[in-house]
């Protein structure tokens, strides 16, 4: 689909990656405006049902962004989303979806490339992927 332009959605971790995210915006590093940043103050705060709304309403594809293991301000907050991202990409499949459409990353507050990047590898990966099933089941158009 040559005008598909994917959604995904961020859930960016307060003190690393959305911190990061703000980096890549002033240093001046390109990223798809295909992302909606929301900011939660730990990765590991990501409910799985925010995950499944977010598909649900529209979005091809979600992302947790979270500090880097041993940095969590949250202690184990990281290592709580990395446990709840592999039981939900196990139900993705079970759903009919692409695992692919769900993504954990590492990134700290300095890394504002390593955020422009996972976006832009996202981004190439969603389109190649398509628009998500749900989309069709429910009539979305993001």
């Amino acid at each position: 689909m040559p005008d598909f332009e994917p959604l995904i959605i961020a859930f960016a971790c307060n003190w690393c990656s959305y911190a990061a995210s703000d980096v890549a915006g002033t240093s001046r590093s390109y990223y798809p405006a295909n992302v909606r940043i929301i900011r939660v103050m730990c990765s590991g705060m990501v409910d799985p049902t925010y995950i499944l709304r977010a598909l649900e309403g529209g979005a091809d594809g979600v992302l947790i962004a979270g500090c880097r293991p041993g940095d969590c301000h949250y202690i184990s907050g990281n290592t709580k989303a990395e446990k709840m991202v592999e039981r939900m990409k196990t139900l993705l499949r079970r759903l009919g979806l692409e695992d692919e459409r769900l993504r954990l990353q590492w990134i700290s507050s300095g890394e504002g490339r390593l955020f422009a990047r996972t976006i832009e590898e996202m981004v190439g990966r969603l389109k190649e992927m398509g628009p998500s099933p749900l989309k069709k089941r429910r009539g979305c158009q993001a």
